[in-house]
């Protein structure tokens, strides 16, 4: 296993990081499978482990908090909050009341009287930057939170929000989270520049593509990937964006087999060797997932290699556009473009 430093903060975090989010009934992982993945992520030397409130209804946070209890202080610990917890409307957001109010469930449910990284898991356009930074400096210096970072956030926001910090003297966001993969690299163009010119530490989620990249998806196979039956429409292969990207696997997977690779190890080893990227999310539902991953830890990708997956999906590129999650709002609000 690699260890990088994350950002600015000191911290050294191993390249490979496990997030939790199929742990419960996302994933239909029990706990005992949920504890024997953890066992076996931090003997291969991971030594992050990522979840969300929003995984599983809190789920996720209760199966981490019962698998790291008595090794707390050897794990750094992060969660999210933001997205919708229910279906009262305050129950959401990046507001001063739900924060406070989110982080004592999250450390309720981890079992936990703090958390490394607390991150913020979408930009949230009702609330001001002075407001969520201000309740998050507030929970840091209450030593409920060590650091805290965004995630998904466009890169525009990200500056807005440096900015805001230093405006009005409050703690800084040291970390942003976003969705990156050989297929999707649409944040080469803006969001990377940004973090390696405030020094942010980068933890990509996605790095398979949801299974694209696993090797599981290949020209004239059934597709039957857990994600494939949550969201069929990512897959079908009639749709233009799924057929480009189905025809980016069949060549990355001569491109792997020339380097006698997998193509797990091929697309774990592209997004590490970003000088921008500190570690990758891996999201195993399976003992066999996590160690088939595990085995890209030590991968590093030769300079002939990641030319050629540039020839394939072109740097800045995101085969499917559409699966953004960082676009401005009034690009998918027609009544935030009107006056």
């Amino acid at each position: 296993m690699q260890y990088r430093t994350l950002g600015r903060t000191g911290v050294q975090v191993s390249s490979l990081a496990l997030g939790a989010m199929n742990f419960g009934t996302i994933g239909r992982t029990t706990q005992d499978e949920a504890t024997a993945i953890v066992d076996a992520a931090l003997e291969g030397g991971i030594n992050v482990i990522d979840t969300a409130d929003m995984y599983s209804d809190g789920e996720s946070e209760e199966m981490v908090g019962k698998a790291v209890a008595g090794r707390r202080d050897d794990i750094v610990l992060a969660t999210k909050a933001n997205m919708p917890m229910g279906d009262e409307r305050n129950h959401q957001g990046s507001s001063r009341r739900w924060l406070v109010t989110e982080l004592d469930n999250s450390l309720r449910r981890l079992g936990v009287d703090h958390v490394d990284l607390y991150q913020i898991h979408r930009w949230d356009p009702r609330t001001s930057d002075e407001e969520t930074l201000s309740a998050l400096t507030d929970l840091q210096r209450a030593g409920k939170i060590r650091y805290f970072g965004s995630s998904t956030f466009p890169a525009y926001r990200i500056v807005q929000a440096q900015w805001a910090a230093r405006e009005y003297h409050l703690s800084r966001y040291v970390t942003e989270q976003p969705s990156y993969s050989i297929l999707q690299r649409g944040i080469e163009t803006h969001v990377l520049p940004v973090t390696e010119q405030y020094g942010l530490g980068v933890l990509v989620w996605s790095p398979l593509a949801s299974g694209w990249l696993s090797g599981a998806i290949r020209e004239g196979r059934e597709v039957t990937t857990s994600r494939s039956r949550i969201m069929p429409q990512r897959f079908d292969t009639a749709v233009p964006a799924n057929r480009a990207r189905l025809d980016a696997v069949e060549r990355l997977a001569e491109v792997a087999d020339e380097a006698g690779l997998t193509m797990i190890q091929l697309a774990l080893g592209f997004v590490t060797a970003h000088p921008g990227v500190t570690s990758a999310l891996i999201g195993p539902r399976t003992l066999d997932h996590l160690h088939s991953q595990l085995a890209a830890a030590d991968t590093v990708l030769s300079a002939d290699v990641l030319d050629a997956i540039d020839t394939i999906v072109a740097p800045g590129t995101d085969l499917a556009a559409d699966e953004k999650f960082d676009t401005p709002p009034a690009l998918l609000n027609p009544s935030l473009r009107r006056r």
